[in-house]
């Protein structure tokens, strides 16, 4: 027994160093691909899609509050990426560190589960996860960019709402794809497959044209999305979503389709709008529609249920007449006798 006790001891900090060092990788990887491309606000550089608060949220929520050490190692990579750093580092640090572990608070205070397939779930993770949480580092990192001066007094409010958004928007497309994949499972029929592969390639066709065609036709993006929310619920839903916000975002920053002639608050406004919207549509609408299916069944089965309970109460007063009259003809026999 002093054995294996030792053992799981010695395991611990091993697990916890290689879950760290996992957790920092995972949000060093998703904030490179947010660096991939940015847009100027105010005098600053923000990425419109900020994917490592989308990571830190979803490892929160698989592996607890002790992943928080690989976010602050994970964003503290992130920084030294970026310049170099200095004292006001650490603030923009530990705003970065804080919102995550905070919204994962919020949702754990309000019995949130990671199947997303209950609307208050996912209304819980758009308000207090992305909306809410996402407060704390965008008021945090602009309040020191203000303070330090590397940034003017009048700039502040622009830039605050770009930090803000982009970051809401890592937790609202990237979050919910990567808890749905981890529990995703391969469609077992044919025609299932043959219906992912049709709505995959008229959406890798229709949503490249979409975004960057200068007729401005964002909005055919939306049939495709209602048809993957329909078929194949959340998986299918974030797919497109993230994979068309990705695309208008690189638009957006070659100044291409529907963003050439605009200014760059004007970019910033219209491609936020979108990605907003693409991302509360596809989880809302898999979220009712998750529900209802999931109401669906639970009235199946109470309705076999209740079948059973009749046929079983059917059966059983079949036999307390059967009864009656075995005894009666047995009583004619003996009096015959």
């Amino acid at each position: 027994m002093a054995c294996v006790v030792a053992g799981q001891h010695l395991r611990t900090p091993v697990v916890f160093t290689l879950e760290t060092l996992v957790v920092a990788a995972c949000y060093y990887a998703g904030g490179r691909l947010g660096l991939l491309r940015d847009l100027t606000v105010g005098g600053a550089v923000v990425s419109p899609i900020w994917p490592p608060t989308g990571v830190a949220v979803a490892c929160l929520l698989i592996r607890g509050l002790r992943c928080w050490a690989g976010i602050a190692l994970g964003a503290l990579l992130v920084l030294m990426h970026l310049t170099t750093l200095r004292p006001s580092s650490l603030g923009v640090l530990a705003g970065n560190t804080a919102a995550p572990v905070c919204g994962y608070l919020l949702l754990r205070g309000v019995g949130f589960r990671t199947d997303l397939t209950r609307l208050r779930d996912c209304l819980a993770l758009v308000f207090l996860a992305a909306f809410g949480a996402m407060l704390i580092s965008s008021s945090v990192g602009v309040g020191l960019l203000v303070a330090t001066g590397d940034l003017p007094g009048e700039g502040f409010w622009g830039v605050w709402l770009a930090w803000w958004v982009g970051d809401a928007m890592g937790v609202l497309l990237v979050t919910p794809l990567l808890l749905v994949l981890r529990g995703l499972r391969a469609p077992v029929r044919w025609s299932r497959w043959k219906e992912a592969a049709g709505l995959t390639l008229i959406t890798g066709g229709l949503v490249p044209l979409a975004t960057h065609s200068p007729a401005s036709v964002l909005f055919s993006v939306y049939p495709l999305l209602i048809w993957a929310a329909l078929r194949f619920q959340l998986a299918g839903s974030m797919m497109c979503a993230l994979y068309a916000s990705v695309l208008a975002t690189l638009a957006a920053t070659d100044r291409a389709g529907p963003f050439e002639a605009l200014s760059e608050v004007e970019i910033m406004i219209n491609l936020q709008a979108f990605n907003g919207a693409m991302a509360l549509t596809a989880l809302l609408l898999s979220a009712v529609i998750a529900e209802q299916r999931n109401t669906r069944r639970s009235i199946e089965r109470a309705c076999q249920e209740l079948v059973e309970v009749l046929e079983h109460l059917t059966a059983g007063e079949s036999a307390a007449g059967r009864l009656p009259r075995e005894e009666g003809g047995r009583r004619r026999e003996a009096d015959d006798g």
